[in-house]
């Protein structure tokens, strides 16, 4: 019963092997979008791929602040970039972005636009750190104002740990834990005997300064996660850089040894695995392999992973071997793994277990559907999908018809907050970018369509 009801929920599309029908990703849920909105979004993927402008992002806004003034500079912005890749800045305008998504069968997965650069100026106190918990908080509260836990799917939530932890420390703790011999004093069950206990936690390798950081770092994301399962609102923590990598793991199983119970409704911490890097399909399965080990529930967002060219430029300068995979096809063939890996663990450990396919690849994401049919993992259940705000709506308006759970990472703030976080982005996602040449295509044919009088594309 359930794979008939898969199948009614596919589109169309001619049978494949086995009687599987594929989705098509050739823009026909674009007749739920206003042509003014699919004219926004063609204009602002043809800028973001334009090399110039993403290399060169903060200074063009710091020049057109002082040729137009603030005030126009920012109508501009928000007409723009802003408006596409932004849920806004009040919590009315992020109600309304998100009430609009989930009229396109879509959900919001908000973050807080925060986070410390690992080169930054090292920061004096906890002042920083507590202000962004604060927004941490606020932003559990507003993911819950926004849905209603149940059956029907979950409560998602980005975290970036360096938004409440410095990335300096996380390099020590790194340092320490590629050390042979490190792993007991620096164990997940004694920090989260620290981080429950609030004992001064002491580890030899830090410095009394570093230590108190820690302890008080440790403070500040338990606060966070006991808010998030207060409010029935799962945080999906973001990877980084490997140099920080090891200390984030560090602290997401930390965590989980606390709040992944299984007799606590499935994971409330997942953790990020970026498929660009060499060693990621081991690390995931003896991750997954350590919770089952432990008995604890398991979230993993798969992503292919964005800091390609600052990790192989650290590395040459360095004189370390470069951790990336060689090319596209080899990160493709690493997510592929890996995805194949979530799946089946997926299909046998049932709602204990969670995967996030964030991918903007249309082969990621056809793999994912058909062997989501061949494994009967149902669509709603704990398999669901992610993409950027204002990207990738060819598949995500698909997915989301079809009744898959697909979540649209949704930052908010300012735009003195948000536009450097999305000029970052930008530079992280260079290959995405200049790569969404489909999705100009696709909303490029259904421009044509309706400015020549054809009229909106009538649904599948």
């Amino acid at each position: 019963m359930m794979l008939r009801t898969c199948q009614a929920l596919y589109s169309q599309a001619g049978p494949s092997a086995g009687g599987w029908q594929p989705l098509r990703f050739d823009g026909g849920a674009f007749y739920l979008k206003s042509t003014r909105e699919l004219m926004r979004a063609l204009l602002v993927l043809r800028l973001c791929a334009w090399p110039p402008l993403v290399t060169h992002g903060l200074a063009l806004q710091a020049w057109s602040q002082r040729l137009l003034g603030s005030w126009l500079s920012g109508v501009l912005l928000r007409a723009s970039i802003y408006g596409q890749f932004v849920a806004g800045e009040t919590s009315e305008e992020v109600r309304g972005c998100v009430q609009q998504l989930q009229t396109l069968g879509l959900r919001p997965l908000l973050a807080v636009p925060t986070e410390e650069e690992p080169d930054s100026a090292v920061k004096s106190g906890e002042a920083w750190y507590e202000r962004n918990l604060s927004a941490m908080l606020r932003c559990v509260d507003l993911s819950r104002d926004q849905q209603t836990p149940g059956p029907t799917g979950n409560i998602l939530m980005q975290l970036k740990v360096t938004a409440l932890t410095s990335t300096r420390l996380c390099k020590e703790l790194t340092s320490w834990i590629r050390r042979p011999g490190a792993s007991l004093e620096l164990s997940p069950e004694r920090l989260a005997e620290a981080m429950d206990s609030g004992w001064d936690l002491q580890v030899s390798c830090l410095s009394p300064e570093q230590n108190q950081h820690l302890q008080a770092s440790l403070s500040r994301l338990q606060r966070v996660v006991q808010h998030a399962r207060a409010q029935c609102v799962r945080l999906l923590v973001d990877a980084e850089y490997t140099s920080l990598n090891p200390a984030l793991s560090l602290l997401v199983a930390t965590l989980a040894t606390r709040w992944n119970s299984p007799k606590d409704g499935g994971p409330w911490v997942w953790n990020t695995y970026q498929a660009y890097l060499k060693d990621t399909h081991e690390r995931l399965k003896r991750d997954a392999e350590a919770a089952d080990k432990a008995g604890l529930a398991f979230g993993v967002k798969l992503v292919r992973g964005a800091y390609l060219d600052k990790e192989r430029e650290v590395a040459r300068l360095q004189g370390t071997k470069d951790p990336t995979q060689p090319d596209y096809e080899a990160t493709s063939r690493s997510y592929s793994r890996c995805l194949e890996l979530m799946l089946t663990h997926v299909s046998r450990c049932g709602p204990m277990c969670h995967l996030m396919v964030a991918s903007h690849n249309e082969e990621s994401v056809y793999q994912a559907t058909k062997r989501m049919w061949e494994l009967g993992i149902p669509l709603d259940g704990p398999v669901c999908f992610g993409q950027l705000l204002g990207m990738c709506d060819h598949v995500s308006l698909a997915l989301g018809q079809a009744g898959y759970a697909v979540y649209k990472s949704i930052p908010y703030g300012s735009l003195e907050e948000v536009i450097p976080y999305l000029i970052r982005r930008a530079q992280e996602n260079r290959s995405v970018l200049q790569g969404a040449r489909r999705e100009q295509e696709l909303l490029s044919q259904e421009l044509r369509r309706r400015l020549l009088g054809r009229g909106l594309r009538a649904p599948r």
